[in-house]
């Protein structure tokens, strides 16, 4: 049923390069969905792209890099990382055919059906022609700078993730010598400096029209070179390998290495060249030779690249193409004003991104900054927005003295650059900023305030399976427990104290905190299934990740459905676990859901023998979460709280509209009759009339 096939004496894993190739599928067949609105299919073809984009620079970068390590070396990986190559970028070719042929015969022609026209400049009317003159002349001409590829230019350098356009100049109006038969030129297309990627033509009627920029400046290529009768212009883009090449190592010149590498990651070694496969030979071999890209590199496209510039397509007002609104809900239990301490004083408050409002966590910071009687406030950061309204709270904290200590992660991929701002604007305030932790990434997302209440110190914790990020927050679903609970706020102090003095913390007794006990913890946690299981009791794990891929644990869960332990996997990403295959993973089930927002909580429950113990996790089960960073899985003591996320976790084992299987097939309800359940927009529903909650 199940790619690899094993036998009883193999336990079977899926690859992860292959399975994270499934997951980004899953995104593009939600741009093919009817049901998805049309608007929101050309978003999810642009996540698609984006994701690819992503990847490309990471792990196929990596691979490049191993395929290049001598025999003897590679032979020490385990596997051979040439045929994974191969298998990765074959599959990634049939992936890009379908999503072209997804664009050209569905989302083409239903934009058609709703009035918008994508149109080249093969499609314009005389009126419009005229209009799109004006418009490059006023618009666009001054932001054009070609580059000629001639023998004076013995290096073209281009930039990661930008477009050019490529120009073959030819029959020439009047050739003063033979090199002016024939010219090949290079040029950034100016997306950013033009304010998007689309240019709206006049509206006729109810139609309305929409260029790529692209074609704007194809359209008045003979206008750039009137020197020229023919102009053939044609679009590449590369992408690079973003890999820092860092020892994880924390030092005094860590902040230069990390700024070092953002620096090298502009001019790294390419990763893959798109190109237009009507494209002339002889501009590519030109392109080719002054970038000194190899054959390897080249992957063919189509006429556009960057689809991730689809988020910024207009949508015109037309509400019936886009999601219905969600308002952000207020939480039933949170003051809408007054104080948050005092509220969470009183018992433990769970939040869920982004169906309710993230103003509580703004307004919590805000409220400690100011606050006389907070005396600290400690906090993790991992990803912070451009803008960061957390990051601003905690500069008004330190300018009202409070002693502010921030974890900043400097290795946190293509946000580097923020933290680092962020982080230099914090120490200069006066914030106590740590940069990090040796050999480890600080992934948990953690704040501790503490407050002098009648002489004596209470501490307030937020523990989150999501970012201090008020953009992302809009748009990654994740849970956030706000307490005062001393079994807890005792042991996120500790995790805090670890990162001061950098000396191995005691054994935590109720939180599960990583690299130091989560793996042994969650390893007892599954021992205890196995052996309800063999006396012949009820035993049942259920898991939702983003990614499973650390062998072990997969292992682990294999021994847990052997002795009968029911298993369920709720795994939006990458998994390498098989699930039911015969004498392995009998009693292991599977989904993966994706819809309007991005799933990104981790939870794990286990029955206990009926005392269900759950936990809200940051941390997913890859060797690098369990093993390389310092992650935090936290109990949910109070039993309304524990309650409310079993609630929705059931919504989401129950979904028969977005949730797929093992093989990527849409899982429908189980019979005639039963009522469709959308996971996402249930969730939303159950937020929203608290009181009908069972």
């Amino acid at each position: 049923m199940h790619e690899p096939s094993a036998s009883l004496n193999t336990p079977p894993f899926r690859n992860r390069e292959l399975s994270w190739l499934a997951f980004n599928y899953r995104v593009l067949q939600e741009a093919q969905h009817p049901e998805v609105p049309l608007l929101e299919r050309l978003k999810f073809m642009a996540i698609f792209s984006s994701n690819l984009d992503e990847y490309f620079k990471v792990r196929v970068a990596t691979l490049r890099r191993l395929v290049k390590l001598k025999k003897k070396t590679r032979a020490k990986l385990g596997e051979d990382p040439a045929p994974q190559l191969e298998q990765v970028l074959a599959e990634v070719g049939r992936q890009q055919h379908e999503f072209g042929e997804t664009f050209r015969n569905s989302i083409l022609p239903e934009l058609r059906q709703e009035h918008i026209h994508l149109i080249s400049e093969h499609d314009l009317t005389e009126e419009q022609r005229v209009f799109v003159y004006e418009y490059f002349r006023e618009r666009v001409q001054d932001l054009l700078s070609p580059v000629i590829l001639d023998e004076t230019l013995h290096h073209l350098f281009l930039k990661d993730q930008t477009v050019y356009m490529t120009f073959l100049l030819t029959e020439p109006v009047q050739a003063k010598k033979s090199g002016d038969e024939e010219r090949v030129l290079v040029m950034e297309l100016p997306t950013r400096r033009h304010g998007g990627r689309f240019v709206q033509l006049p509206t006729e009627g109810k139609e309305r029209y929409v260029m790529f920029l692209d074609d704007v400046i194809r359209c008045c290529a003979q206008e750039l070179f009137p020197k020229y009768k023919r102009v053939q212009v044609h679009a590449i883009k590369i992408s690079r390998d973003a890999e820092l090449d860092l020892q994880e190592e924390v030092s005094g010149n860590l902040l230069a290495k990390i700024k070092s590498s953002l620096q090298k990651r502009e001019t790294g070694y390419p990763a893959r060249l798109l190109y237009d496969p009507a494209m002339p030979k002889e501009v590519l071999r030109a392109v080719m030779q002054k970038t000194h890209i190899t054959k390897n590199e080249l992957v063919e496209g189509s006429r556009y690249h960057n689809f991730r510039d689809f988020f910024g397509f207009p949508d015109m007002g037309l509400k019936h193409l886009q999601y219905p609104a969600q308002p952000a809900l207020r939480h039933p239990s949170l003051p809408a004003r007054g104080s948050l301490l005092n509220a969470i004083a009183a018992k433990d408050h769970l939040l869920h991104f982004p169906y309710q409002t993230y103003d509580y966590v703004l307004r919590l910071l805000r409220e400690a900054a100011t606050d006389a009687a907070v005396s600290a406030i400690s906090i993790t950061l991992y990803r912070v927005a451009e803008k960061s309204e957390v990051a601003k709270a905690l500069l008004k904290a330190v300018k009202h003295g409070k002693q502010v200590t921030v974890v900043v992660e400097l290795k946190a991929r293509f946000d580097e650059e923020s933290n680092i701002r962020w982080a230099e604007k914090l120490q200069r305030a006066g914030a106590n900023v740590i940069y990090g932790v040796p050999d480890l990434k600080v992934h948990s997302k953690l704040c501790l305030i503490t407050r002098v209440e009648a002489g004596e110190s209470r501490q307030y914790a937020y523990l989150s399976t999501g970012n201090f990020n008020e953009v992302t927050s809009n748009i990654y679903s994740d849970h956030a427990l706000l307490t005062a609970d001393e079994r807890l706020t005792r042991e996120v102090s500790a995790i805090f104290q670890y990162f001061l003095d950098r000396v191995t913390p005691p054994p935590f007794e109720h939180l599960l905190v990583a690299p130091f006990e989560l793996r042994e913890k969650l390893n007892a946690l599954i021992d205890t299934e196995i052996n309800h299981a063999r006396a012949g009791e009820e035993a049942y794990i259920i898991l939702k990740l983003n990614a499973l891929q650390d062998d072990r644990m997969i292992l682990k869960l294999y021994e847990a459905s052997q002795a009968g332990v029911q298993i369920e996997l709720l795994i939006r990403g990458i998994s390498c676990a098989v699930p039911q295959v015969p004498g392995q993973s009998d009693n292991i089930r599977q989904r993966s859901l994706v819809d309007r927002y991005l799933e990104h909580a981790r939870v794990y429950v286990f029955g206990n023998g009926g005392q269900e113990k759950v936990y809200v996790a940051s941390a997913d089960w890859m060797a690098r979460n369990l093993d390389r960073r310092v992650e935090v899985a936290f109990p949910l003591y109070d039993p309304a709280v524990r309650r409310e996320v079993r609630d929705l976790l059931d919504l989401q084992r129950q979904d028969n509209v977005k949730s797929r299987d093992f093989d990527n097939c849409f899982i429908a309800p189980d019979a005639a009759g039963t009522p469709r359940l959308q996971a996402q927009t249930a969730t939303y529903a159950y937020l929203k009339k608290p009181g009908s909650r069972r």
